[in-house]
């Protein structure tokens, strides 16, 4: 432990383990780390309560780490452990560089969940950008993109979307994800798009669907 682990704190909304339900690696085992706070604003969010920064506790990087260790599986290969996703919000509101450090240290890989809005910090095994109308990504954060997940809340989404695959590199995922409250009218608009555009895939909340966090 360090005097720095144990002062730098985040605002924690929740944590917990489950499976990943979207994107590059949908159903492996996952720990979750959903940081308060964010400025993006998306009308169809469904974390709202995750916005305001001061209504989550604070936590530091070592009380984290002890949360997390004592959620997770014993000692196994670094590539046999779940993966830890920090999410929000937007986390990258917040300097990660410390939490991301330390979560490497403990033998686990990193991936993110941002809309791009904010600096990337920390350090990361998989980045998956979601780029919101609301707020646009930096140009950093489509460029170190493994993944590019956009939610389609409208037909004109897709065009949108197009816009922004030409931003990542050439090996990072497509992915096109129905806003789940309009999934029964824009799942049907997107397999029919991706069957005429096949370099994207189609994500589904697999986790709604069976009813886990």
């Amino acid at each position: 432990m360090s005097i720095q682990t144990q002062t730098t704190a985040y605002p924690v909304m929740e944590t917990f383990y489950t499976i990943q339900g979207e994107g590059n690696y949908q159903g492996r085992a996952a720990y979750f780390i959903r940081l308060g706070g964010c400025t993006v604003g998306c009308v169809w969010c469904d974390v709202k309560e995750s916005w305001d920064a001061s209504k989550h506790p604070q936590f530091t990087v070592d009380q984290i780490l002890k949360t997390m260790q004592m959620s997770l599986p014993g000692a196994q290969p670094t590539e046999q452990k779940p993966f830890v996703v920090i999410t929000g919000g937007e986390p990258l509101m917040h300097d990660l560089t410390l939490l991301t450090a330390a979560i490497h240290n403990a033998g686990y890989h990193t991936h993110l969940v941002t809309s791009g809005a904010y600096p990337l910090s920390g350090s990361w095994d998989w980045i998956c950008l979601s780029p919101k109308k609301f707020k646009a990504p930096l140009a950093e954060s489509c460029k170190e993109a493994n993944e590019l997940k956009v939610v389609i809340y409208h037909p004109s989404d897709l065009k949108w979307a197009e816009e922004y695959a030409e931003t990542v590199s050439a090996d990072c995922k497509l992915y096109l994800q129905p806003e789940w409250e309009k999934a029964e009218k824009m799942t049907p608009l997107i397999v029919d798009y991706i069957q005429k555009n096949p370099k994207w895939t189609l994500c589904l909340q697999i986790h709604k669907y069976i009813h886990v966090p």
